[in-house]
């Protein structure tokens, strides 16, 4: 019976582990025109605590694409083993 228990959380265990989830979801929308440009900017973190090149803000986003008239807001998270979180703003306009 123990040994069962101990398989099933192993396997439970390696399921969470080996899961992986990206969801890129809407944020923001104006009534400027779509324009052609893309500007991004990432936060990475690990266990959700620690992160690095933390700075994901719409204003750095449109700084990194060019963009002075901001169309739409995106951001997508990407969750990688339960382990390596990034949080993506993705900003189009002109």
């Amino acid at each position: 019976m123990i040994n069962k228990i101990k398989t099933i959380f192993l396997l439970l265990a390696i399921t969470a582990m080996v899961s992986s989830c990206a969801l890129t979801m809407p944020i923001n929308a104006t009534s400027n025109p779509v324009g052609n440009k893309v500007g991004s900017a990432k936060a990475t973190g690990f266990l959700g605590i620690l992160f690095f090149n933390a700075d994901a803000s719409i204003q750095t986003a449109a700084k990194n694409g060019g963009i002075t008239e901001i169309s739409t807001v995106d951001v997508k998270t990407t969750n990688i083993l339960n382990i390596i979180l990034t949080y993506e703003t993705i900003v189009t306009g002109k």
